[in-house]
């Protein structure tokens, strides 16, 4: 083995005594076992006597266990307290041949050499080669950082894959460093420098993403880990990086609070706070029930009086164009914060997911959050209609009638069919801001979590051009998308109605459910771009993204962002 380098740690003066070889053989004819070193800067002078360190593979010197144990105490000695604070992610990508040994990232090649070469010898003794997504754990490397993670990155340069509809090297990126950041979490240490892995915007939404956890109303906490980029190079996409993590973790957070903690009004004010600092260029408008009723906007409103919590309408204005006047891009989100079913009750069991039936609205107004966070060079409005679905004296009954903004009526068969109501008043009063595209979200069908799962949001779209911009957004954020057709055949099934002018449910009941819903929405919409994105089967997270942990998803808010950044660079604005 190599000296370490000045730079990382000299080689200690080993103390007099018996050399290393008489000291093996004596301990050897006793029948203990047999000194050797682990890979801690003590014992690589002095060999562990006695009791050997836990640290080490058997028989093999120099190298540590692979594995996440604190350092034991006999191997503590020599680190500062600051540098015991701090842990490193480095990347490894799979060999080009079979079975071949793991191909350190850039960064990874440049640690390898400050401590000698010994951080490729413990990757090679420690089993099989390092597989995508997976980390291993290696202590007392060096000084600086007394815990070093190795993740598997898979295959090097690899792209966008046309069978997945994603950019594979981003997401095994995202996936790889997710992991070696709850590897530094489990050890307890409050910091991780990651390494940029090619892609300092991915890595820094795979250790932001991967790290969020809701536990807010809990008394014991996993630690707080603090990713910071490792070097210099990347330092404004990492931060690029940051924000769409955050932004995505802030709709995460409001899905996943109790109803109780995020009613309309605590949700309307919640935004309105996050958007405080940066109040030059963005107006909140929390307007009320009288409001409401003013806008004609009967058929939300008639959902909203099932609820002693009283309707809001949030409108958000985020001017980030040149010119304040430029059309604008519309979101409009489905708030329902607790949806109970109504009359039509749903079954007990996964209602209390339904706290999360306002995730259009939280996607969207996170989605604006990230875009004044990035000065994005456009203008943006949110809207959201917030309210509860709850059963009562006053809430809707199967059969009932209401009146649209636009004049429609409509004859409420299922009052479990709720979130078309808000997005039907919503909808019209978006086409008073001469929008340049409207593009909904709303936790709208099961049907669509049926069609689909968690793999990709549903659009439904009259327009080639928006579809294309959804679509090469979401191939860079790997949140996917898939088009969903919006025939004459789903509108004849809504607008077969006995008693009005549309019925909120199709036809024939369950079938294409998912396509009816959108179908019925399009009654409200004369928009030559408009499109609807269904994002009930993405809603939560079981463990089919990796770099998200179990519960609410926060889903699409990152393809949004990309989308209006990718709008926001497109002059042309197609008729």
């Amino acid at each position: 083995m190599g000296t370490a380098s000045p730079r990382s740690h000299p080689r200690p003066r080993l103390l007099p005594g018996p050399s290393r070889r008489a000291l093996m053989r004596r301990t050897s004819r006793r029948g203990q076992v047999p000194a050797r070193r682990c890979g801690c800067v003590p014992c690589r002078a002095v060999p562990c006597r006695a009791v050997p360190c836990r640290a080490m593979l058997p028989l093999q010197p120099w190298v540590r266990l692979a594995r996440a144990v604190p350092l034991p105490s006999s191997c503590s000695r020599g680190y500062s307290r600051e540098a015991g604070r701090k842990g490193l992610l480095l990347g490894a990508y799979a060999s080009e041949q079979e079975g071949g040994a793991a191909q350190l990232s850039a960064a990874g090649d440049a640690f390898d050499s400050r401590v000698s070469g010994r951080l490729r010898e413990l990757l090679a003794a420690c089993g099989p080669p390092l597989k995508k997504g997976k980390a291993r754990v290696f202590h007392g490397l060096h000084q600086d950082f007394p815990s070093v993670v190795v993740v598997g990155l898979g295959k090097k340069n690899a792209g966008v894959n046309d069978q997945e509809n994603w950019n594979e090297g981003k997401e095994n990126i995202r996936a790889a460093v997710a992991a070696g950041c709850r590897q530094i979490q489990d050890l307890e240490i409050p910091c991780v420098e990651v390494d940029p892995c090619g892609d300092a915007q991915a890595a820094a939404e795979g250790a932001v993403l991967g790290l969020h956890e809701y536990n807010e109303l809990k008394q014991k906490k996993k630690p707080l880990v603090t990713p910071q980029l490792h070097g210099s190079a990347g330092s404004e996409a990492w931060q690029k990086g940051v924000i769409y993590a955050e932004g995505q973790n802030l709709a995460r957070y409001l899905m996943e609070a109790p109803a109780n903690y995020i009613t309309p009004i605590k949700f309307a004010e919640y935004i309105e706070q996050k958007l405080a600092n940066f109040a030059s260029n963005v107006k909140v408008h929390i307007r009320p029930e009288s409001w409401i009723a003013a806008q004609q906007m009967g058929a939300f409103l008639s959902v909203a009086k099932g609820s002693a919590e009283p309707p809001i309408f949030l409108e958000i204005h985020y001017s980030g164009g040149v010119n304040p006047n430029d059309s604008p891009l519309v979101f409009v989100g489905k708030g329902v914060t607790f949806d109970s079913g109504g009359i039509s009750l749903k079954p007990s069991s996964g209602m209390d997911a339904m706290r999360a039936d306002m995730g259009g609205a939280a996607t969207i107004c996170s989605a604006i959050v990230t875009a004044a966070a990035l000065n994005l060079p456009l203008n943006i409005i949110g809207l959201a209609p917030l309210c509860e679905n709850m059963p009562s004296g006053k809430a809707n009954k199967p059969g009932d009638v209401v009146t649209a903004k636009n004049g429609k009526t409509i004859q409420v068969d299922n009052t479990d069919a709720e979130g078309r109501l808000l997005l039907a008043d919503a909808l019209c009063y978006a086409h008073n801001f001469n929008a340049r595209a409207i593009v909904n979200a709303a936790t709208l069908t099961g049907a669509m979590d049926v069609a689909l799962g968690s793999a990709a949001t549903g659009v439904f779209t009259n327009s080639s051009w928006l579809w294309n911009h959804l679509y090469e957004a979401s191939i860079v954020t790997g949140d996917r998308v898939w088009r969903m057709p919006l025939f004459e055949h789903y509108t004849k099934q809504v607008t077969d109605c006995a008693l009005a002018d549309l019925s909120n449910i199709g036809k024939y009941s369950r079938a294409g459910g998912a396509c009816t819903a959108a179908a019925f929405l399009k009654e409200f919409v004369t928009a030559p771009h408009w499109a609807h994105l269904d994002i009930a089967g993405v809603m939560a997270n079981k463990d089919e993204v990796p770099y998200l942990r179990k519960g609410m998803a926060g889903r699409p808010t990152r393809t949004l962002v990309e989308f209006a950044a990718r709008l926001s660079q497109d002059s042309h604005n197609p008729k």
